[in-house]
């Protein structure tokens, strides 16, 4: 280090060696500052101006730097951007520094390491939307993965084997997750796929001994038995996530619920690729509209809404889960005046969990206290509209929303209706509520009144009415005039009671000894008002905290209660049904719907969906239908909208159909849809046939499959063999149920050679050369696929469209010819066939039904006329 460097900026450099790799936020009073590569670095990122402060080492040091009033939206910028920051802050004030020598510089100490999974603030985070930390861990033959949004205190572990962490971090979308350092490189595809920031940390952080007792310390409990019994690797990941917390956190631990055990065979197993097909929680084209959460989310609040996205992502497989929210729903659903009352109450509770977090990590202010208090009034007028006789499900929540009556009644008499946003701010504590404090407000309030009055008593002493009394943080009060005025303060008799202390250009500033007095007073009135408020936030803050257990427990009531209004809510506005849910192996649907695509062609004004039955129960064996049609006629939505069905019914959801029956599905896969995977050197075809094998290796009894056009991406015959062996491996080795959709139209065949595979096909009709999409599924199989009259609509010139059909018919003749093998035909059409010109448009033919409707004089028919050219339409059709 240079001789030549500050302390200042040698403090700096020690602080920064500390944490390499974040930025680091260097308090320099109302700015974070900076400096080197970090500066670099945030101002590209952030877009703001770069500028330089002194020198080190003989170069200019870089420099940038953000208010700290506006720090929280450039941290949630770079934290988006990849980026982790240290915040440093400043420890003491300037003042006592100073009194260990001129030179001293401030103590500054990082509190926090800010990273993508330990947010909390407000402005940083999705309220609908949890925000994970997980970590993964492996001990011998076990492995683990543990879960955690310190946001709301949840805290979940799952066993969990190299095969199945792609799936769970797709199913979790954790922001951050944490794993051993000598894993990094292994792991470092599955999360940057998952859209995790991958976090390393020791060996030692991953011990389970050790981790063992920093669980239990961090609980207060002798031994984890209480909460469940933990493998050690499950151990060694929930001790890794609190090892990581107590490094960003400094020490400051958030409000942690005890760790809850997930098994994974209660819930229904969807890999990646079936969530991405089946847009549960984002869509294709990237955001959450178009997304089943965004089309069924009717939920009003965040707890509720988070609770919605957890379920729709790990579907129960527990069969009184499923009908103990089937209850809730049925009742809300009939009982339509209550669920509207509890759905404004619901309206109005704020989101506790996450102001009960931000206290227990001393980041919270009044307003946090506030939710609290506001959002358990509110869980007692709901507790209250629920008294009676109810469903279990929502008997057993309306118990957990009361008992806070004497927290309620203590926020209530300590705080004002609207407290201000931070603790500095003051006038957060109601009047009434502690004497000294009112005390010392009164006289804080009447000395601003003495000020005024002392004013105008010296404004009429010294006959200049001009005269004011104003206030700056070097001088405190003091009196000003104007400089015309000058001579005759400074003279007797005005000088015997006015003492000069300071002339500026225009001004001249004076004190007395009255005033001094005054307003000492007065200072010591607002620091003590400020003190007295602090340290009362400081002991209704404690309160809440000791009662954090009682407070969850209520917030996840009504969170509870929220997603069986809102799953009422859209049952009876979308008119869907109940389904039956059974450990069966039944699927039957009538009158299916997809939920998504119905509520487009609504918004759109588009017509109606098409409803359409599907059955896929076939006694002990195999279930396959096997779906045929042309583009665009709504295969791969019926596929999708029968998964969809499977998957809202165990979410304890009505569904939209007419009827459903749902035997318990344990596993949901779809191959629907191609892209490639450039970054991993993956063509389309390699992509569906990894994404085909994962399914063929996992897929049991109880799985439902839907397949798309499998083999689509290679050499015709390629592909139709693939397909055809696929068909055969599910029917006959995984033995599930299926739709599988196919332009291979030799597949139908084996509908004939497998019990259980059953035909079926998108129904269409064609007028004059056009091709009319019907949208129904008949059973059958499709004579054509209609890939010409697709194209055209599409938009092809009309010159490419004629000239594939008279390749297709050529290719077509030629199969018929040789026995099922096409002979080459090509070999007989010319190379280059002449551009016909643009054809006329087609006179309109006319037709029997026009020329009726030409004679009708609609103004001289009666009502029995009309009826009857009603038929007459009909017969002619």
């Amino acid at each position: 280090m240079s001789s030549a460097v500050t302390p200042m900026m040698a403090q700096y450099l020690e602080i920064k060696a500390e944490h390499p790799q974040a930025l680091l936020f260097y308090r320099m009073g109302d700015f974070y500052e900076l400096f080197f590569g970090d500066a670099v670095a945030a101002a590209e990122a952030l877009d703001i101006a770069l500028t330089k402060r002194g020198k080190h080492e003989g170069d200019d040091i870089p420099m940038c730097g953000v208010p700290v009033h506006a720090a929280e939206g450039y941290l949630l910028t770079l934290i988006r951007k990849g980026f982790r920051v240290a915040v440093c802050e400043q420890m003491e004030d300037p003042a006592e520094a100073k009194k260990r020598g001129s030179k001293s510089v401030v103590r500054r100490e990082v509190v926090r390491l800010v990273t993508p999974g330990t947010l909390t603030e407000e402005s940083l985070l999705e309220a609908r939307r949890h925000n994970y930390l997980a970590a993964w861990a492996e001990v011998r033959d076990e492995c683990a993965l543990a879960w955690v949004d310190i946001s709301t205190g949840m805290f979940h572990v799952t066993q969990c084997p190299p095969v199945r962490l792609g799936p769970e971090l797709a199913r979790l979308s954790p922001r951050e997750l944490v794993v051993s350092e000598t894993k990094e490189t292994d792991l470092a595809d599955i999360a940057a796929e998952a859209g995790a920031a991958l976090s390393p940390m020791s060996r030692g952080s991953f011990d389970s001994t050790g981790g063992e007792a920093r669980l239990t310390q961090l609980f207060g409990v002798g031994s984890l038995e209480g909460f469940g019994t933990f493998g050690r690797a499950e151990v060694s990941a929930m001790a890794a996530i609190v090892a990581y917390l107590e490094i960003t956190q400094k020490g400051k631990l958030p409000l942690l619920r005890p760790p809850m055990r997930e098994s994974a065979d209660r819930v229904m197993q969807i890999d990646a690729a079936t969530r991405r097909n089946l847009e549960l929680t984002h869509a294709l084209s990237g955001g959450r509209d178009g997304s089943l959460l965004s089309a069924v989310d009717r939920t009003v609040t965040a707890g509720g809404a988070r609770l919605l996205e957890r379920r729709l992502t790990s579907p129960s497989r527990d069969l009184s889960v499923i009908q103990a929210r089937q209850e809730s729903v049925a009742f809300l659903t009939e009982n339509t005046r209550l669920a509207e009352d509890l759905r404004a109450d619901l309206k109005r509770a704020p989101d506790m969990d996450r102001a009960l977090s931000r206290l227990g990590l001393d980041r919270g202010g009044p307003r946090d206290l506030a939710a609290i208090r506001n959002g358990l009034i509110q869980a007692q007028a709901v507790a209250e509209r629920l008294s009676g006789d109810f469903p279990e499900g929502l008997a057993q929540a309306s118990a957990r929303l009361t008992g806070h009556d004497a927290l309620i009644d203590h926020l209530d008499q300590a705080l004002v209706a609207e407290p201000p946003l931070m603790l500095r701010d003051g006038g957060l504590i109601a009047p009434g509520y502690d004497e000294d404090l009112d005390e010392t407000r009164r006289l804080r309030d009447e000395g601003r009144g003495v000020i005024a009055g002392m004013q105008a008593e010296y404004a009429g002493e010294a006959g200049i009415s001009s005269l004011k009394i104003k206030h700056n943080n070097v001088l405190g009060y003091f009196i000003e005039t104007t400089a015309t005025h000058a001579d005759r303060m400074m003279s007797p008799p005005l000088s015997d009671t006015f003492i000069h202390r300071q002339t500026t250009a225009n001004a001249v500033r004076f004190t007395t000894v009255a005033l001094s007095e005054l307003e000492t007073r007065i200072l010591n009135a607002g620091a003590r008002a400020q003190e007295i408020e602090r340290r009362l936030f400081g002991a209704l803050r404690t309160e809440v905290i000791d009662a954090a257990g009682e407070i969850n427990e209520t917030a996840r009531a009504l969170a509870e209660i929220d997603v069986a209004a809102g799953l009422a809510d859209i049952a009876r506005s979308e008119d869907w049904c109940r389904p039956v849910v059974d450990d069966s192996r039944a699927f039957e649907v009538g009158a299916g719907r997809h939920p998504v695509v119905e509520q487009a062609l609504r918004r759109q004004g588009a017509g109606p969906f098409i409803a359409n039955d599907c059955g896929l129960s076939d006694g002990d064996g195999a279930a396959t239908w096997l779906l045929t049609g042309p583009n665009m006629a709504g295969k791969s939505t019926f596929l999708r909208q029968n998964a969809l069905i499977a998957l809202l019914a165990q979410i304890g959801s009505f569904v939209p159909a007419g009827s459903a029956r749902i035997g318990m599905v344990s596993q949901l896969f779809s191959r629907v849809g191609a892209a490639d995977d450039l970054a991993r050197g993956r063509s389309t075809f390699m992509v569906e046939m990894v994404e085909t094998a994962a399914i063929l290796n996992q897929a049991d009894d109880r799985a439902l499959v839907i397949l798309d056009e499998i083999g689509r991406g290679t050499a015709t015959y390629d592909g139709l063999s693939i397909a055809w062996a696929t068909l055969e491996h599910l029917h006959q080795q995984n033995r599930c149920r299926a739709l599988f959709a196919t332009h291979y139209h030799e597949l139908t065949r084996l509908a004939d050679q497998l019990d259980g595979v059953t035909n079926a096909t998108v129904a269409v009709k064609e007028w004059e050369g056009e091709v009319i999409f019907l949208h129904e599924v008949r059973q059958g199989s499709a004579d054509r696929s209609y890939g010409v009259q697709v194209a055209r609509l599409a938009g092809l010139p009309h010159a490419v469209t004629e000239r594939a059909r008279v390749v297709l018919d050529a290719l077509e003749e030629g199969e018929r010819e040789g026995g099922g093998r096409a002979k080459t035909p090509l070999d007989d059409l010319p190379l280059f066939s002449a551009v016909p010109p643009a054809p006329p448009a087609p006179a309109p033919k006319g037709s029997a039904v026009e020329d009726r409707l030409r004679e009708v004089h609609p103004d001289q028919m009666t009502p029995l006329d009309a009826l009857a050219l009603v038929y007459d339409l009909k017969n002619m059709l």
